[in-house]
This record gives C-alpha cells, sequence and structure tokens, in this order.
C-alpha cells in the first residue's frame, strides 16, 4: 500500500492542530526553505506537506521514505533539518499556503504553516517638478514646487513650500498602493524630494535636489540693510556728540572773553 493511500484512509480521523500561520514575503526566483522546528511523534504514519491545502507536495514515511510530486520533481531539495523542505526558483504563481501535517493512529496534528507571498521586481520611477513658484524679497525667499512621481501605470504628485532654508510637504508623506499592490511614495530628505516605489522585496526611487529649483536665502540682504541701520546709528551718535562737545567749548570761550573784560 503506498503512502499516499495511507494518507488518503487517515482523512476521516484527523483533528485539528495549531492554526498560527507565519507570513513570508519572498522575492520572484529566490529559494525559500519551510521548516518543521516542533518535535514529530517517533511512532508516525506519514508527515505530509501540502500547499493550499489540497496539492501533496512532500509525503514522508518512516525509514526516510519521501514522495515528491511529479509537478515539483526537481524543484525541491530536502535540508538537513528533518522533515523541511526548500522550494527552489519561487515563482509568483507560488504565493499561498504550505503546511505540514504528521498522521498518527490518534489523528493529525499541524507541525508548520506558511504563507509565502512571491513578488516581482517592482518598475523603475520618474520624478518630475510640474511648476516652480518662487518669491525673494529683501527680508526673506519663498519657493512652491509641485512634483510628480510616476510608475508605468501610477502616479502620485506632492507640492513642497519652502520658506527661506526651511522646507515643509503640503499634505504629509501619506502613501500609495499602486494596482499590483506596491506602495508608491513621495516625501522630504535633508534637501531632497524622494520619490520611493517598493513593496516587501524590492524597491526603486528618483530624487530631486530642491536648491537646484529654488534659489538659496542667505540673508544677505537682510544683513545689509541691518548693517545699514547699524550705520545710520553711529553716525546719528556721532553727530550729536560732535554737537555736544562743541556747545562745552562755545560756552567756556565765552566765559573766558567775560572774564577778561
Amino acid at each position: 500500500m503506498s503512502i499516499f493511500v495511507i494518507l488518503g484512509l487517515l482523512v476521516c480521523i484527523e483533528a485539528q492542530g495549531p492554526s498560527a500561520v507565519t507570513t513570508v514575503f519572498m522575492k520572484k526566483g529566490d529559494d525559500l526553505i519551510l521548516n518543521v522546528d516542533v518535535d514529530v511523534p517517533e511512532k508516525f504514519l506519514v508527515v505530509t506537506w501540502k500547499f493550499n491545502n489540497t496539492v501533496d507536495l512532500v509525503v514522508f514515511a518512516p525509514g526516510g521514505t519521501r514522495s515528491v510530486l511529479p509537478d515539483f520533481t526537481g524543484r525541491i531539495e530536502f535540508p538537513v533539518k528533518k522533515f523541511s523542505v526548500k522550494l527552489k526558483n519561487l515563482q509568483e504563481s507560488d504565493s499561498g499556503v504550505y503546511a505540514a501535517r504528521v498522521s498518527t493512529l490518534q489523528g493529525d496534528k499541524q507541525l508548520a504553516k506558511y504563507k509565502v507571498i512571491v513578488q516581482g521586481p517592482v518598475s523603475p520611477v520618474e520624478l518630475t517638478v510640474d511648476s516652480v513658484d518662487s518669491v525673494v524679497s529683501r527680508s526673506s525667499a519663498s519657493c512652491n514646487l509641485t512634483v510628480t512621481c510616476s510608475t508605468q501605470h501610477s502616479n502620485i504628485s506632492s507640492t513642497f513650500r519652502c520658506v527661506n532654508r526651511t522646507c515643509s510637504q503640503e499634505g504629509g508623506e501619506q502613501p500609495e498602493l499602486t494596482p499590483s499592490g506596491a506602495s508608491l511614495q513621495v516625501y522630504l530628505l535633508n534637501s531632497s524630494i524622494i520619490c520611493n516605489h517598493s513593496n516587501q522585496v524590492t524597491w526603486t526611487k528618483d530624487f530631486k535636489i530642491i536648491e537646484n529649483f529654488c534659489p538659496p536665502y542667505d540673508g544677505s540682504e537682510g544683513s545689509s540693510a541691518g548693517t545699514s541701520v547699524y550705520l545710520v546709528k553711529i553716525v546719528v551718535f556721532s553727530v550729536g556728540l560732535i554737537i555736544m562737545v562743541s556747545a562745552v567749548i562755545t560756552v567756556h570761550l565765552m566765559e573766558k572773553l567775560k572774564t577778561h573784560k
């Protein structure tokens, strides 16, 4: 009697085991090891890895015998750890739930459960500056930039406002989900505007330096104005001092003339 037949006979006495699920995000083309980290009873009938609760990937029998589903031949390897399997060259169609169960005369028990999500690389992004509105005065400089971050199928726009050397983003840094489930986001980092396209396994970005579009403000005009006020104060003080000294000298001379008379 084959081990697949034994497994079928035991379905009627299946007992539910622990339902803990480990979620794993994988990059398309990578390999994934599915581990069994709990002890397996010595007197077991079969240990089975299933895909989406319907497809038997691997069946282990006592004595070390194992059988692999024909569709996965060449794509499954067996690490040193007992009852663990390695899935090779993952594709997006491999996304799903993988569960290992042990069957004994007393019933079935879940050993491990993984929710695997396979993602391909995200597409490149392009950050463009749509408009620039800048105003420079003697006391300050302001600049508004409107930018658009684009992928092949999605785009998101945002406006940044800079006053003197301090910049902020209107509306915050709310990311937007693309049709593929990736995240598209525009945000401010130091003196750069960053456009980021990412999922859980890959990312791409583009950026623009704000000073290349907004004229820098160093306060030189304001500084000059302050210097001019300072000079005016010095001149006024000096003139006043001269007038006071002249008045004292004049009074002194007049008293001398009165004495000689």
